[in-house]
């Protein structure tokens, strides 16, 4: 009985090609950005029920922001075993993910017919192991042992255009399901049915994902450098990353050997990651609540699910043509539009608060140019890091990177569902702050972010 064949290597398959542009195997790609999405949709699809579940069990909006929020927060602490069992691979997170989407959706769902407050909660802290896969993504769509240094904000798009439609599908098939499975059934009813409906769809997928996602090898090296590629932009702080490092992908690398510029480039990316998903996630779980107590808006949640998934079918154009103009636009000019845009969207939603003419039309502006401005903005941070740091420094950076995102989401959620407690000026003036905190941040390292296009 003959042997199969050994799997290629991926340097391999691009022989011939500008290592620059390499991209992995196109079935193991499809799985992440797959994987991406779903884990979006499973943060987004109790959005819009969130609020009257934990009203029903004896919570508040408060506590539903909690709940929409703490997956982040529990993948941010699990992250750090996880990698020491991770094998500098990515099957063993996948397969985590899974699992725990699956009992934790489980779990969401039986809080119903138990009348158990607090399973809701244990139902998204088991979630937010999955959660931890979203570092994967990113980490492995920057991943220098097989992703070119000119494809990596491309790959970026692609994950955040993820997180465009799984801010759209997420709250539009939770309203949808709301409204078809009403209230009768107490195991499958509108705020059951997205943790069941999600436990099935993890289930196919994790099936799927067995069998077509192939691993990184062991052996695989960093990407060649490319003797054909444009030479690295001058900067006296940039690291020329067509250098090969020397270093393995999980070296302990140290913060002292970087330049105060270099520093200075990290604190700005954090402080974005940080205030894109702050900002997004203040909003998403905000929405539900201010509309059902605005005068001018009075949704439920199936209108509530339809509002977000419009701003978000708004957006998603913009976040195609996103991948599209990355290998054309530099990153910093990326976070400059992506930042001014989001920061235009909520002075303008101040000033409608301030002079009380908050409407349906003016809503669907400010959520879609919120939209627009954050998802684009946060498509740099990973990607411009890990062009501007040796090879060996993308695990440390996508850590730090997914964790600020992790702090960011986990607060903004929070944030959000007391909006209307606070006052929503209050509410709008800390992300205002947030925002113009991080467009003074680049301002000061404009030039240091300056690196490869793609």
């Amino acid at each position: 009985m003959s042997l199969p064949p050994p799997i290629p290597c991926i340097q391999a398959q691009t022989a011939g090609l500008d290592p620059d542009f390499t991209l992995p195997k196109l079935s193991s790609l499809a799985i992440i950005v797959i994987t991406n999405l779903l884990l979006q949709i499973s943060l987004f699809i109790i959005v819009p029920t969130s609020n009257e579940y934990a009203k029903y069990l004896g919570g508040n909006s408060t506590f539903a922001g909690l709940v929409i929020g703490l997956p982040t927060l529990v993948a941010s602490l699990a992250l750090f075993p996880l990698m020491q069992y991770d094998g500098g691979g990515y099957r063993r997170p996948l397969r985590l993910s899974c699992v725990a989407c699956i009992l934790g959706n489980v779990l969401y769902s039986l809080a119903y017919v138990t009348n158990f407050l607090y399973l809701i909660l244990i139902g998204r802290i088991v979630n937010g192991f999955g959660f931890t896969m979203l570092m994967y993504c990113k980490r492995y769509c920057s991943d220098p042992r097989i992703v070119g240094i000119r494809r990596r904000t491309t790959l970026a798009g692609f994950l955040v255009m993820g997180q465009g439609l799984g801010t759209s599908a997420g709250p539009f098939f939770g309203g949808l399901l709301f409204k078809i499975a009403g209230s009768k059934n107490p195991i499958f009813n509108g705020f059951t049915s997205p943790g069941w409906v999600m436990a099935i769809v993890w289930l196919i997928f994790g099936i799927c994902a067995e069998i077509w996602f192939e691993d990184v090898p062991d052996d695989q090296e960093y990407l060649p450098a490319s003797a054909a590629s444009s030479p690295p932009e001058k900067s006296t702080s940039q690291v020329d990353v067509r250098h090969q490092d020397p270093l393995p992908l999980s070296a302990n690398t140290s913060f002292s050997h970087l330049s105060f510029s270099q520093m200075g480039v990290m604190i700005c990316m954090c402080w974005f990651a940080i205030a894109c998903f702050f900002v997004l996630g203040a909003w998403e779980s905000n929405l539900p609540t201010f509309g059902a107590v605005a005068p001018t808006l009075q949704w439920s949640p199936f209108a509530a699910g339809n509002f977000i998934a419009l701003g978000g079918i708004a957006a998603f154009p913009f976040l195609l043509a996103n991948i599209f103009l990355a290998r054309r636009v530099d990153d910093r000019r990326i976070l400059a539009f992506g930042s001014n845009v989001g920061l235009a969207a909520l002075l303008t939603f101040l000033t409608l608060l301030k002079t009380n003419k908050i409407n349906y039309a003016s809503m669907v502006f400010c959520w879609w140019a919120v939209a627009v401005g954050f998802h684009v903005a946060s498509t740099v941070p990973v990607s411009l890091l890990s062009k501007q740091l040796p090879p060996s420094w993308n695990n440390k950076t996508s850590v730090i990177i997914q964790h600020s995102m992790y702090i960011g989401r986990a607060t903004g959620t929070v944030w959000g569902g007391s909006g209307v407690h606070v006052g929503m000026v209050v509410y709008s003036g800390v992300e205002i702050a947030f925002t113009v905190i991080g467009i003074a941040l680049y301002a000061v390292v404009w030039r240091e972010l300056k690196a490869k296009r793609g």
